[in-house]
């Protein structure tokens, strides 16, 4: 067990769309504790236009109950569109701001300066400083003297660790901590090599602000609840910690962070299935709901981290094709109809079903309605092969519009 080895284990909740709310925050925090996790951080992009009237609601009674649970709140900010480095009075509004966060209960304070320009954008500013990173490497030093514990996410948050800003991002107190994201912003893979090369360029050990399981922006489309992996099994050697993006889809994100809690407890053993089955069973119950939302998580497989859509499907149309080019065409429609009822069935008992879990469900309904009408579109498609009508077109058109139908 390499627990140890991640000090930061954790939740960003840094995705752009609607924020959670609180007593989902407050529900997250007991959920995180009884899976060994310790950080939860608090980044709402929703927050960013306003980060000088940002209050502090709320967050005393997060606090608490972080502290209940042995999990540290970070309360982040954004400044760095409007903020002006050589002001004087909004480095001080700033810093303030994070004072009275520390003040009701925050553990640590987050200074976020990513998706912005790198270039200056104030007058003023770019007469005081030479380019961006001296003027944030002065910022960081003023709110670290404030703070006594800052996370910093800088500008330049992925990909080549040799680059000029990145290396000038070393030079910042070692005590503060950096977020990191891998190779791109959503990172396919994180490995060892890659993970040493960015200790050294930033002179520490990042925090991995992994993007998964979030699903914003151009991956609205997708929705992340496969199981966490692609992290080295060794990442602990080249990380302080690891916070993973959610989704605006709070329990649907459940099910990615209790896998990907089972990582950081036991890197070194960990198994993606294994524990993609232990968190389906634990985020969504028991019995026909367990039955049918793994039926139907099996095909919404797909994003940065899975390139397998849909394995189990892929596996019956192969055989589905194999069936029908050896001239059985009944044999393959038979075959096919079994599992498109399979599908149905799911879709079926989730939809409209005595389901439990309601708030899930209805998370995910848009991909549920999806999941059923390709369901249709299979069964439709299986019952021309095992009862061909002379008038219909050929089953090759047939099921190729079929499986135009499907965007699962």
């Amino acid at each position: 067990m390499k627990s140890a080895g991640f000090a930061v284990r954790g939740v960003i909740e840094g995705f752009y769309g609607r924020p959670w709310s609180h007593e989902q925050r407050l529900d997250l925090l007991g959920f995180l504790g009884a899976r060994g996790m310790n950080t939860y951080v608090y980044a709402p992009k929703a927050d960013r236009p306003s980060w000088r009237e940002t209050g502090t609601r709320g967050l005393g009674e997060l606090a608490e109950r972080g502290r209940q649970a042995g999990v540290d709140v970070v309360y982040c900010l954004s400044p760095g569109l409007s903020l002006r480095y050589s002001d004087a009075r909004d480095v001080r509004t700033l810093c303030e701001a994070f004072e009275r966060a520390m003040e009701a209960g925050a553990a640590g304070a987050g200074l976020l300066l990513d998706d912005i320009p790198m270039r200056l954008r104030h007058p003023q500013d770019v007469g005081a400083f030479d380019d961006l990173a001296e003027a944030q490497l002065a910022l960081v030093d003023a709110v670290f003297a404030r703070t006594g514990r800052l996370i910093v996410c800088p500008t330049v948050y992925c990909g080549d660790a040799d680059d000029p800003y990145v290396r000038a991002m070393g030079l910042i107190d070692a005590r503060v901590e950096l977020f990191w994201t891998g190779r791109s912003i959503c990172s396919p893979t994180i490995d060892l090599a890659d993970a040493a090369a960015v200790t050294r360029a930033l002179n520490r050990a990042p925090i991995y602000w992994d993007n998964y399981p979030v699903n914003d922006v151009a991956m609205g489309h997708e929705l992340h609840i496969g199981p966490y992996r692609g992290r080295d099994r060794h990442l602990y050697r080249f990380a302080t910690g690891v916070v993973a993006n959610g989704m605006e889809l709070y329990e649907s994100s459940k099910i990615a962070f209790a896998t990907v809690a089972d990582y950081l407890r036991d890197p070194e053993g960990y198994d993606p299935e294994e524990s993609w089955e232990r968190a389906l069973a634990d985020v969504v119950g028991d019995g026909e709901d367990l039955a049918a939302y793994r039926v139907f998580a099996d095909n919404v497989r797909g994003s940065c981290l899975e390139p397998h859509d849909a394995p189990r499907l892929t596996g019956v149309l192969e055989q589905w094709a194999f069936e029908r080019e050896s001239g059985d065409a009944a044999a393959a429609g038979r075959l096919l109809a079994v599992h498109a009822q399979e599908l149905l069935d799911a879709a079926g008992h989730l939809l409209r079903g005595p389901v439990r879990r309601r708030a899930l469900v209805e998370e995910a309904r848009p991909w549920l309605e999806e999941f059923e009408q390709g369901a249709l579109a299979l069964l439709a498609a299986a019952r021309q092969d095992v009862r061909p009508h002379p008038r219909r077109p050929a089953r090759k058109r047939v099921f190729g519009d079929c499986l135009e139908e499907l965007s699962w």
